[in-house]
C-alpha cells in the first residue's frame, strides 16, 4: 500500500528523468529519421484516458503519415499502408513507445500499469475500467507482454477495430491482475521482461 500510494511516483519520477536523459542521443537520432523520412511532426500526440477518468496527450514518436487518424481506425494492424519506413522499424523495436517517459516524469502515466486506451474503447468497457483507472495507465504491463505483436494479430483484418474490440476483454484480465499485485518487485519484473523482449 505505501508503495502504492507514494514510492510508485518516487521511483516512476526519478527512472523516467534518468531515462530521458541517457536516451536522448537516441532521441535526437530517432527525430532526424522521421524528418527525412517524410519532413513531417517527430511526435505523435493522442487523446488517452487517464487515473480516474482524466484524459492527456499521450506522446509517441510518429510512426504513421500525417493525419493517419482521418485517414483509417484508431486501432493499427501490421500491414496498415499508413505506416512509414521509419515508422515500421520503430514499431518493431517498440522505440516509438520512448516518448511516454515525457508522461511518465509529467505524472499522467507510470513505468507499469494498465496501458491508456481512447475514449472510445474506454466507453465499451466503461464498469470495468471504472476499477481499472483507479492506477496510472503505464508504458508496460501483463497485457503489453502477452500481446506484444498485437498489430501483427490484426494484420489482414478488414476491420481492425471490431478485432480489436474482440481481444480487449483479455486485456482487461490482465489489466485487473496488475492491479491485485502491484508491488515494487512486480514492476521490477515486467520492466526487466519487456526489455528482455524487445532486445532478445
Amino acid at each position: 500500500m505505501i508503495y502504492r500510494k507514494y514510492l510508485k511516483r518516487v521511483f516512476d519520477f526519478i527512472a523516467s528523468l534518468l531515462g530521458l536523459i541517457v536516451l536522448s542521443p537516441l532521441f535526437l537520432v530517432v527525430a532526424i529519421l522521421i524528418k527525412l523520412d517524410d519532413g513531417g511532426s517527430v511526435f505523435f500526440r493522442q487523446t488517452r484516458v487517464g487515473q480516474y477518468g482524466k484524459p492527456f496527450k499521450i506522446y509517441k514518436f510518429r510512426t504513421m503519415v500525417e493525419n493517419a487518424e482521418k485517414l483509417g481506425a484508431q486501432v493499427t494492424k501490421g500491414d496498415d499502408p499508413r505506416i512509414t519506413r521509419v515508422g515500421r522499424f520503430l514499431r518493431k523495436y517498440k522505440l516509438d513507445e520512448l516518448p511516454q517517459l515525457i508522461n511518465v516524469l509529467k505524472g499522467e502515466m507510470s513505468l507499469v500499469g494498465p496501458r491508456p486506451e481512447v475514449p472510445k474503447f474506454v466507453k465499451l468497457f466503461e464498469e470495468d475500467y471504472k476499477e481499472i483507472l483507479q492506477v496510472k495507465p503505464g508504458i508496460t504491463d501483463y497485457a503489453s507482454l502477452e500481446f506484444k505483436d498485437e498489430s501483427e494479430l490484426l494484420k489482414g483484418a478488414e476491420n481492425p477495430e471490431e478485432v480489436y474490440i474482440e481481444i480487449l476483454p483479455k486485456k482487461i484480465e490482465y489489466y485487473k491482475r496488475y492491479l491485485k499485485e502491484i508491488s515494487f518487485t512486480t514492476d521490477l519484473k515486467l520492466i526487466f521482461k519487456t526489455i528482455w523482449g524487445i532486445v532478445r
